[in-house]
């Protein structure tokens, strides 16, 4: 029997030109980046058949197609400050062919899509009980505005009467997540309101919204707490040294000479990777022989002296053929941001800067240099070290940038 279910295409508008947030749309939450989790959200719900996402940014694009999207390249007079979120999905619509069926918009700006209330949004226009569904959050504000006297007065309620939540109707808040529209419907009206519109009610923890660098720091926060890690399945661990091997102090004796202190149980835990060919790489900003003699105790690679992190971390990742999103980085300090924007796994010690905890996908209880290596050594599973030992075939260490290199 042959399936009359309308075709039902996501579409993503991701231009490159934010300006609030440089590239806010490749900014990472809980190690992914927004647009990714918005693919996310509709690669998993069930009534989604085709994720597009549209884009004028070859890095975008990039990011799209890793994360199972197709990509539709946007026009430079659709691209701009002032071009419409309309023009990006009609422009999109018209590059697949598609002439019928469901069109569901998605904003990456919304960092907490549910794929089930997507899934009920688009029942409801594939049952043709609405043209349009959009996201929306019960809202019980009282709403002021300023006059041309810049006197406040109310929007839509009586000042002088104030009743209580209970007996006052309930108002909603777009809030921008998703749009869910009969594709022809949507065509004609060259908007995204039209016809029969109804609204599917999500609760306030997924209506956050990112407009600027608060808000992305709050949801960074957010996410970092709602991450429930128990086990971290990934197939390679990559940590800072100071501060995560160590707790960021060191010894002087008379001569200048620097000690610093490690967790014994650290070594344990290295240990059961190491035994097991599980990749693992300590990448150090500092230059110091204690580095160098702790790598080889742990038998372990290590890169010392390195000013970027991210483009040393990417290389030892490419060279062994490994997926970013399967790496985890451990780091404790602003100089670790940049490691963090390029693995899917970005963790902070417990005592780490504020800036890195907020960056974090998950943070580890331990601070370093007492028992944060261990932790998350632990957290690895036997089932990956597995994995590791019958795909892994093992580089040699390095100890520094000059003796990576082949020349």
């Amino acid at each position: 029997m042959t399936s009359t279910r309308p075709p039902v295409v996501a579409i993503i508008p991701a231009r490159g030109g934010s300006k609030g947030i440089p590239l806010k749309n490749l900014q990472k939450v809980a190690g992914r980046s927004l647009l990714a989790r918005a693919i996310d959200a509709a690669l998993d719900a069930q009534h989604i058949d085709t994720v597009v996402v549209s884009t004028d940014h070859d890095g975008i694009a990039q990011e799209a197609l890793r994360a199972g999207a197709q990509v539709v390249r946007r026009p430079g007079d659709i691209s701009g400050d002032t071009a419409s979120s309309e023009s990006a999905l009609l422009h999109a619509l018209q590059q697949i062919g598609a002439e019928d069926g469901i069109t569901v918009f998605l904003q990456c700006t919304s960092p907490f899509i549910d794929s089930t209330a997507l899934d009920s949004a688009i029942a409801r226009v594939r049952d043709d009980r609405a043209d349009v569904v959009f996201s929306a959050v019960e809202d019980h504000s009282f709403l002021w505005r300023l006059d041309e006297s810049a006197h406040a007065e109310a929007v839509g309620h009586d000042a002088a009467h104030r009743p209580r939540r209970q007996d006052r109707a309930p108002q909603y808040n777009e809030t921008g997540a998703f749009y869910v529209m009969r594709t022809d419907g949507f065509r004609a009206a060259g908007h995204r309101f039209f016809g029969r519109v109804e609204i599917e009610e999500v609760p306030l923890e997924q209506a956050r919204e990112i407009d600027s660098m608060s808000d992305l720091t709050l949801v960074r926060a957010i996410a970092a707490g709602q991450e429930d890690t128990h086990v971290l399945d990934v197939d390679a661990l990559v940590t800072d040294f100071d501060g995560v091997h160590t707790d960021d102090s060191a010894f002087v004796d008379q001569d200048g000479r620097e000690f610093v202190r490690v967790h014994r149980s650290d070594g344990m835990g290295v240990g059961r990777l190491a035994d097991a060919g599980f990749p693992f790489l300590i990448l150090s900003k500092e230059r110091n022989p204690v580095v160098t003699r702790r790598a080889e105790k742990l038998r372990v690679d290590v890169l010392q002296g390195i000013d970027e992190k991210a483009a040393a971390l990417t290389a030892w990742i490419a060279d062994r053929g490994l997926d970013p999103d399967r790496v985890a980085y451990v780091g404790n300090d602003v100089n670790d941001l940049a490691a963090f924007s390029v693995v899917g796994w970005p963790i902070a010690v417990a005592d780490a800067h504020p800036r890195v905890l907020a960056a974090a996908r998950f943070v580890l209880t331990r601070g370093g240099g007492q028992g944060a290596v261990r932790e998350v050594c632990d957290l690895i599973p036997d089932s990956a070290l597995a994995r590791s030992a019958r795909t892994t075939t093992p580089a040699s260490p390095v100890t520094s940038a000059e003796e990576e290199s082949h020349e």
